[in-house]
């Protein structure tokens, strides 16, 4: 072996006994004296610290503007029929099965779209309940044997064109399912009101205040 080649083993061993040695150091715990007590130097100086907004993002999103608060609803203007198309007609769907009536008001909506018929508005009305009563062969108390409920909805029409309106209402009939009816009006001032449920006890209480 040459001297040269006994110089670079011996100098390869002092360091990693040097990083052996510098590994126990750091793996030993130091004992320290800060602030009048006893803490150790692997200990988390920073639990004590404060965050200063750390974990908040929503001064990092852009402001919003201000939500504006819900106008009352307004009847829209009725238009009224000329020597070419209709004024505004309400296709109204009911019917006891909501499954049934909910499918063939989105059947009449789509139809209105594909034929170009402009479809001004489309709710649903408050459900309509109706107990029926049955009395027994034997005795005069009644009781309930069944509740039935009507859903409605409406297709409010706004541009429908005279010379359309038959073949319309033709396709209409010839879809509409067993258990639903339509029917097809003008719109106007009761039709809108009905579309909101009545509050009879706030109704008395408005009359007694005035």
């Amino acid at each position: 072996m040459t001297p040269i080649f006994c110089k670079l083993q011996a100098s390869f061993a002092l360091s990693r006994a040097l990083d052996q040695a510098a590994l126990l150091l750091r793996s030993s715990v130091s004992v320290q004296l800060i602030q009048g007590r006893l803490s150790f130097a692997n200990e988390r100086q920073y639990r004590t610290m404060p965050t200063h907004g750390i974990g908040r993002y929503k001064h990092l999103l852009p402001k919003e503007a201000p939500k504006k608060k819900k106008e009352r609803l307004l009847m829209k203007q009725v238009k009224l029929a000329t020597d070419t198309e209709y004024g505004t007609l309400n296709v109204k769907v009911s019917g006891y099965d909501m499954v049934l009536v909910e499918h063939y008001s989105q059947y009449i909506h789509n139809l209105c779209n594909r034929l170009g018929v402009k479809v001004a508005d489309s709710y649903a009305l408050p459900t309509k309940t109706m107990e029926v009563m049955v009395m027994p062969e034997q005795g005069t108390k009644m009781y309930v044997d069944a509740i039935l409920k009507t859903h409605e909805r409406i297709v409010q029409l706004g541009q429908l064109k005279a010379t359309l309106g038959s073949i319309f209402m033709e396709v209409l009939l010839k879809n509409q399912p067993e258990g639903v009816q339509l029917s097809v009006n003008h719109h106007t001032e009761a039709d809108y009101l009905e579309r909101f449920k009545a509050r009879p006890e706030l109704t008395g209480l408005m009359a007694q205040i005035n």
